[in-house]
């Protein structure tokens, strides 16, 4: 049955490295210097713990210790490690996970922009080695429609009015009611997925996911197309947690949280 699955348990976490990740994350939210306390009850990474993993920072020059004040903050050594990606699109840089999903999920990836103007636009897919539903590079729909649109409708929050009349004026093949609509959005905004079957276009599956800013605005969004008749409701589901999982992880990349961190680990 399709509530059985769950996401594949992730591979055992290097404590060490998980806490220099969160302090660095940390630092690069922050526009002064930080001092050992302020960093380790931000990153909820035990002080003693933070000051050794400071000052090994420090002498490999991924921070610079301040002296005089005792802070810390991002160093040049970072800019080493970043040369290669300096000048690269947002595209370029996702492209790989695309990929890596159209592979895994026989299912087309697609990666939308959202624009200002309350649309998204695709700007990078990734195609399974099965019959596939075609997607053209530019192609823009409102925001708000499909699998994709029911979790930035989440993330934007909007009064039910306000969705109401937003909603009335997207057009579908075979659109649901709105009450079902609002439905799924409240579900997208409690799992952090979304599906469509068939909604926006006759024969054609969708899966979804957001991808918000440090200000929970959406920016971009995952979504997972297929042929209907080639999905089932389990190969639906690992689809839309896979998407989510991959949505999560590419919103900590370029979106850091300082409040993002998790327990002091192994410590």
């Amino acid at each position: 049955m399709a509530q059985n699955i769950v996401p594949q348990t992730p591979t055992k976490e290097v404590g060490a490295v998980v806490n220099a990740v969160h302090i660095l994350r940390f630092l690069a939210s922050q526009t002064n210097p930080q001092s050992v306390t302020t960093t380790a009850r931000a990153t909820g990474v035990s002080p003693s713990t933070t000051f050794n993993i400071l000052r090994t920072l420090a002498s490999e020059g991924m921070v610079r210790f301040n002296e005089s004040t005792k802070t810390y903050s991002l160093g040049l050594g970072l800019s080493e490690l970043a040369v290669n990606l300096i000048g690269q699109s947002h595209a370029d840089l996702i492209q790989p996970e695309l990929d890596r999903l159209a592979l895994n999920l026989q299912i087309l990836t697609v990666l939308w922009r959202v624009t200002s103007d309350r649309h998204i636009s695709m700007i990078a897919s990734a195609t399974p080695r099965v019959p596939h539903v075609a997607v053209r590079k530019d192609s823009r729909l409102p925001e708000l429609v499909g699998a994709v649109g029911r979790c930035i409708a989440a993330a934007r929050n909007l009064p039910v009015d306000t969705l109401r009349r937003h909603f009335s004026g997207i057009r579908w093949d075979n659109p649901p009611d709105f009450d079902r609509y609002l439905a799924d959005v409240e579900k997208a905004r409690a799992e952090g997925w979304a599906i469509d079957e068939g909604g926006l276009y006759h024969g054609v599956s969708l899966v979804g996911s957001a991808i918000t800013d440090q200000h929970g605005k959406p920016r971009f969004a995952l979504s997972g197309i297929a042929i209907s008749t080639q999905q089932n409701n389990d190969s639906l589901l690992k689809a839309a947690y896979s998407i989510r999982e991959t949505a999560l992880y590419l919103q900590r990349s370029l979106f850091p949280r300082s409040h993002e961190h998790s327990r002091d680990i192994g410590h």
